[in-house]
């Protein structure tokens, strides 16, 4: 098989099992059986086991010497890591995107929150993407790459939690009000409001979850 084709494949695969991770179809703590995986995806082990390293950069998965692969649990240390690193990162990394953001980008913002509006009232599995779609659509606009490849990175470690978060009766409400209380302010080119409102935001999800996650 060609390089190509198997990073292809591998890609395929990262894009698949992340998925079924981030929607908790792939609960913490469960294995992940590259022969059964690969057999289900009709590919070799090889890009099955690529995919998992991939993974296991990312941050989603675990590798025992015994147990193989398995999805990394939720914990109350890892969401404060998360968390804290978005509010280094996010409050002036949103408020510099609102600055320099044309008209394609606004658009982009727009777009991105009526489809997190969307999944919200729906309650689709995929509202932690379109969450981390939405959050990037306004730190793009900046044009620093690496903080914002940084802050997509952290973004997708915050999908899970950010699912848990949105468990409990009435938190789809605060959040889609948070969202296009923020995209407002954004919109407008209001640094400092779209500065304070992003930590707003970040730290009652994260005052939240200090209260959903067990105690490590």
């Amino acid at each position: 098989m060609a390089l190509l084709d198997v990073r292809t494949l591998s890609n395929q695969v990262f894009e698949k099992v992340r998925d079924r991770i981030l929607s908790g179809a792939l609960a913490a703590d469960a294995p992940i059986r590259q022969d059964a995986l690969a057999l289900e995806l009709g590919v070799s082990k090889i890009p099955v086991r690529e995919a998992l390293s991939k993974l296991e950069s990312d941050g989603l998965v675990a590798s025992h010497p015994y147990r193989g692969f398995v999805v990394r649990p939720l914990s109350r240390e890892e969401a404060e890591d998360v968390f804290d690193l978005r509010l280094k990162l996010e409050p002036d990394a949103t408020a510099l995107g609102a600055r320099r953001a044309d008209a394609d980008a606004q658009a982009a913002a727009q777009a991105a929150l009526a489809a997190l509006d969307r999944a919200l009232r729906a309650h689709a599995p995929d509202v932690g993407r379109r969450n981390r779609e939405f959050h990037l659509a306004l730190v793009r606009p900046a044009g620093r790459d690496v903080t914002v490849q940084t802050i997509e990175r952290v973004l997708t470690l915050a999908e899970r939690y950010v699912s848990v978060h949105l468990g409990p009766r009435g938190r789809s409400d605060r959040a889609r009000r948070e969202h296009q209380d923020l995209l407002e302010a954004w919109l407008k080119r209001r640094e400092t409001t779209v500065r304070k409102k992003t930590e707003q935001h970040i730290n009652a999800t994260l005052r939240d979850l200090r209260a959903q996650l067990p105690a490590d």
